[in-house]
């Protein structure tokens, strides 16, 4: 079987949190090879966030809100922040059966946290055959797959990205601390389904103007390790 390449989602936040001008980065990158495009629930008011939203599927891309809350109240607010925006993917919060019922209702794919999330900006603990465990329970429930903070794991990342996405018959992005091609290598090893890239392209950890940064990444997604 051809081993597909991971799908870049890049989010238009630096230091965990959407930037002022998403949007003219994203009106200059609108062309790009990107498919995936999202942001954080923090950083810009919701008439903004949907205006960018409703800009991007407008040109054709796929929209990701993430949300890194964990109170139910918290995260069912981030829920349906999501829903009001049209976005296709919500990324992000702990699970909650409220908030999975709410996403299947409203045809919004669900990709929860595993593991045991905490802090601002997060931090993962947890056993790699726990939050196995805790991925394949959700499935069972409808998610549509995972947000795996694996570059915040306080273990073996490495093993943990690679033990997961084997053990996960669904989607697994690797989300945050993705800042150089070493990084993506062990994402594409994995074959996992995607990974997030957000603050690295702001800080030019893969040089060039912003656009050329997200196509080179693309590029590179292309070829073997």
């Amino acid at each position: 079987m051809t081993k597909r390449h991971p799908e870049l989602v890049v989010m238009l936040t630096h230091n965990d949190e959407t930037v002022e001008n998403a949007y003219e980065i994203f009106d200059q990158c609108k062309h790009s090879k990107a498919e995936f495009w999202g942001f954080k629930d923090t950083g810009l008011p919701i008439s903004q966030m949907k205006e960018l939203f409703s800009y991007m599927k407008e040109n054709g891309k796929k929209t990701v809100l993430e949300v890194v809350a964990y109170t139910e109240e918290e995260c069912m607010k981030g829920a349906k922040m999501a829903v009001e925006c049209g976005c296709d993917i919500l990324m992000g919060t702990l699970f909650f059966d409220s908030i999975n019922d709410f996403c299947q209702k409203s045809q919004l794919k669900y990709m929860p946290f595993v593991g045991k999330v905490t802090e601002h900006p997060s931090v993962l603990e947890g056993s790699v055959e726990e939050m196995v465990a805790e991925a394949n329970e959700y499935l069972q429930k409808g998610v549509y797959g995972v947000d795996l903070l694996a570059y915040r794991y306080t273990g073996d990342k490495g093993r943990l990205i690679e033990k997961l996405v084997a053990q996960v018959d669904a989607p697994v992005c690797v989300a945050g601390s993705i800042n150089s091609y070493q990084r993506i290598d062990t994402v594409k090893t994995a074959d996992s389904w995607g990974f997030t890239i957000g603050g690295a392209f702001f800080e030019n950890k893969f040089e060039g103007a912003f656009s050329e940064q997200v196509d080179l990444v693309c590029d590179y997604l292309k070829t073997s390790c």
